[in-house]
């Protein structure tokens, strides 16, 4: 209930009730109501930033903002180790594997290119949380080029390893002749008297004495090209094509164990030590050829001689002696 005011009249000597005018009234009234409103509306706007007033799909839709950002967060995370493991597998590739096979390492330029040209994530513009999509989106396509290149590159080196596994087991590395089988290393390459002309000349093999019979082997892997006595000077001999340039010849055979277009590998028995051909004695001439020329077979024995046994065919194969053939 509002109060009543009086005033005192000096006329009347008498205290009279004061009427309020009606437009003060109605100006209070209007400034109430503002205030009202305006209360009202800050109130609202107050409730609406807070989680008192959201509805069910509100609060629910909240959550799923939140575990969306926990997702993100461990993305993140997990393409931070995918990464590390990358750069750790690129830094093997080009210091280790492609160092061994001897292969133009990748550059990092290339390995890090990003994606030019026109914007490729228009689409995940305008969102509330855009710069997280993009940025998550960028690194994911980057990572997976990344892993594109590596793993063209791993090919390249399985390819690479296995060329290296066929030429390392092309390449003549054996004794044709087991030590345990030798009668002596006769004659090593280089300048030898002619055991018929007694006249000085280049030696092009390598002659180990064995018992006619005795076993020879294939020093590489390889296919027989030849297996005739239609070579001048060599009787029965075989001609095995290693691929790579590599090529050997056995002579002077008595006999042979395998026929041309058989494949060998290395340690395989071809035939037999004999005296065919213009040999002296039943001894085996052996010769290593590389791009069409001879070169000395005593590099060729790595596979078979123990340091000691190597320094001793050295001695024998440098002495200027009578060859057999």
């Amino acid at each position: 209930m509002s109060k009543v005011k009086y005033y005192y009249d000096p006329d009347t000597l008498s205290y009279r009730k004061i009427e309020p005018k009606k437009s003060k009234r109605y100006r209070n009234l209007f400034f109430f109501l503002l205030s009202a409103a305006l209360f009202g509306f800050l109130g609202l706007i107050v409730l609406l930033n807070t989680s008192l007033l959201n509805t069910p799909k509100e609060l629910s839709l909240e959550r799923e903002v939140r575990n969306y950002e926990l997702q993100f967060e461990i993305l993140n995370r997990k393409m931070d180790q995918m990464e590390q493991v990358l750069t750790n597998i690129e830094d093997r590739d080009n210091n280790i594997y492609r160092l061994y096979f001897e292969a133009n390492p990748i550059s990092e330029e290339q390995r890090r290119a990003g994606f030019g040209g026109v914007n490729r994530y228009k689409s995940l513009e305008g969102f509330n949380n855009s710069e997280i999509i993009i940025d998550a989106t960028q690194r994911l396509e980057v990572i997976q080029k990344q892993m594109v290149i590596q793993s063209k590159s791993l090919d390249e080196i399985a390819k690479l390893a296995e060329d290296k596994e066929k030429l390392l087991a092309s390449i003549p590395a054996i004794q044709p002749v087991r030590n345990k089988d030798l009668t002596r290393m006769a004659s090593g390459f280089g300048w030898r008297s002619d055991p018929f002309t007694k006249a000085r000349k280049m030696h092009y093999g390598m002659d180990f004495t064995a018992p006619r019979g005795t076993p020879i082997y294939a020093t590489g892997d390889g296919k027989v090209t030849r297996a005739d006595n239609r070579s001048s000077g060599f009787g029965k001999h075989i001609r095995i094509d290693h691929g790579y340039g590599y090529l050997t010849i056995y002579a002077h055979l008595s006999k042979y164990n395998v026929t041309v277009g058989q494949k060998v590998k290395r340690g395989d028995l071809i035939g037999f030590v004999g005296n065919t051909g213009r040999s002296e004695a039943p001894h085996l001439h052996y010769e290593v050829w590389k791009d069409k020329e001879r070169i000395n077979p005593i590099n060729f024995y790595y596979g078979s001689l123990s340091p000691q046994e190597f320094e001793n065919m050295l001695k024998l194969s440098n002495q200027e002696n009578q060859s057999l053939d």
